[in-house]
């Protein structure tokens, strides 16, 4: 009898390569390591980096962690991350990724709406003790029953991952490797508030497919990730786009201009995946002479309604290709023509390369009758975003949605029938890969007291800024540190006296 054919998983392209080519150089950690973690910077082969999956694999199942559990992973972006995450995948386990400026507040409530069984931490991250933050949620999340971690100094009660790392692998169970089951969850902010998007392997799959054959990554290429991987967008521009060209993965962890430069040129990379605004900024510092190995940039916008008034691109050796990115719902791509500027976006089905004649389709973009942007396609996770029942109607069907509104404002440009993005979802500020209910921030200023003030500036970098001002500004940002509050809304009530 015929089996179903299935589609693959993250794990299964891995050991696509790792048949093919097991001593070639998979994996390499930034080279400020040491700075970041206090650890040193490693350089792995496919066989290396399948060693030390199957090792973790092993230990989370004889950890007793069961088959579709939910593992939470707060990790920088180093090779401990593309470890941990093909680990568990390996292990049947579904990834959960905490942002890392997530503190008490949000990492408690993200670990009980998932109902997950473990976490994975850092010891120490650019100064912070994450492993103190992971032992603290886990405290209050009554379903945590391992913690682990990698480096030194953990706490009492954490498991370390290195310990595991430097022994022989243990017995790692069956599973049957199917790209329709569950592989992610990240985490969005909609008018609802913090919403958990789960996603299947195809999903993710589908997200980084389309962003690697828009940019032509060439197979085997050494690919620069310096995205913060902590998000679908993350994971479908580093992991996703690294396993589909077969090349080397190398990872920075945002942002040091110089080590980033640095490593390009050290490790020879052929693709620069970065934030929209460090790419351009990039382009316009002779990318041709500093950096002659580039031969492809992908700029990742989180706001994209400024992609249309950006700079031109003046780097023709190493085109620029435009990533959009609506939160968690799904992203689009558009590799920009010989004059630099951003093309123009169709609404509709688009393929990648879009611009290339029968090519697969990677999804579709529609407007809503709401005048927002909508999206649907192989990426898109309809269910996770489906709107609530009206109040009252708990007894009436409602027409099923096969698409995700993302909020974004959209129109339809009457000379060039392409879709312009005008303005963000109304009522959410989002502060570079943070979003925020306005409403939040009104109500965490009320609770400090009279002649409080937090709001959200336009800018022009990260979308917005959070300024806040209290009758004591030092004793507000000890109040939100101790309340577990994410930094950017701690620092913003810093002192900004002194001379102009």
């Amino acid at each position: 009898m015929n089996q179903p054919p299935v589609s693959p998983t993250l794990d299964t392209l891995f050991q696509r390569t790792l048949s093919r080519q097991p001593h070639a150089p998979a994996l390499l950690d930034p080279l400020n390591k040491v700075r970041v973690t206090g650890r040193s910077p490693k350089r792995l082969t496919y066989a290396e980096a399948d060693l030390a999956i199957e090792a973790l694999s092993a230990h989370f199942v004889e950890s007793g962690l069961p088959a579709n559990s939910v593992i939470a992973i707060q990790l920088p972006n180093t090779v401990e991350f593309v470890l941990t995450v093909l680990a568990a995948h390996r292990a049947g386990l579904v990834v959960a990724v905490l942002p890392l400026l997530w503190r008490h507040a949000e990492l408690t409530a993200a670990l009980n709406r998932t109902a997950a069984r473990a976490i994975v931490a850092m010891s120490k991250i650019d100064g912070v003790i994450y492993s103190d933050l992971a032992m603290h949620a886990a405290a209050e999340a009554f379903s945590i029953r391992h913690v682990f971690g990698f480096g030194t100094d953990l706490p009492e009660g954490m498991a370390s991952l290195d310990e595991v790392l430097a022994r022989p692998p243990g017995t790692t169970r069956s599973v049957i490797q199917d790209g329709r089951k569950a592989a992610m969850i990240s985490f969005d902010v909609t008018a609802e508030g913090l919403r958990p998007v789960p996603r299947p392997h195809f999903s993710l799959i589908a997200g980084g497919l389309a962003m690697s054959l828009e940019a032509d990554i060439k197979q085997g290429a050494t690919v620069m990730a310096a995205f913060t991987p902590m998000s679908f967008a993350g994971l479908a521009s580093s992991l996703a786009a690294w396993l589909f060209s077969g090349g080397t993965l190398a990872l920075h962890h945002p942002f040091e201009h110089d080590v980033l430069e640095q490593q390009i040129n050290e490790h020879e990379c052929e693709v620069l995946i970065a934030p929209a605004q460090l790419a351009l900024r990039l382009g316009d510092s002779n990318l041709a002479a500093r950096m002659p190995t580039l031969r492809n940039v992908i700029g990742l916008w989180r706001a994209p309604e400024q992609v249309a008034a950006s700079d031109a691109w003046i780097a023709p050796h190493a085109p620029l290709t435009d990533i959009y990115l609506f939160g968690e719902a799904g992203l689009f791509g558009a590799r920009r023509g010989e004059d630099g500027t951003p093309v123009p976006v169709m609404p509709g089905p688009h393929g990648a390369p879009r611009e290339q004649s029968g090519s697969s389709i990677a999804g579709e973009i529609l407007l809503t009758p709401k005048g927002t942007l909508g999206l649907r396609g192989p990426m898109v996770p309809i269910a996770a975003y489906a709107p609530p029942q009206p109040v009252g109607e708990a007894l009436t069907a409602q027409p099923p949605r096969d698409y995700v509104d993302t909020g974004y404002a959209a129109r339809i440009d009457r000379t060039s029938g392409a879709i312009c993005v005008t303005a963000p979802p109304s009522g959410i500020m989002a502060v570079g890969g943070y979003r925020f209910l306005s409403n939040d921030l009104q109500e965490w200023a009320r609770r400090l007291g009279q002649g409080a003030l937090l709001t959200a500036l336009p800018d022009r970098l990260s979308g917005h800024r959070l300024a806040g001002r209290a009758q004591d500004n030092a004793r507000a940002r000890e109040a939100l540190s101790e309340l577990g509050l994410n930094p950017l809304m701690v620092e913003a009530f810093r002192d900004r006296s002194g001379p102009v």
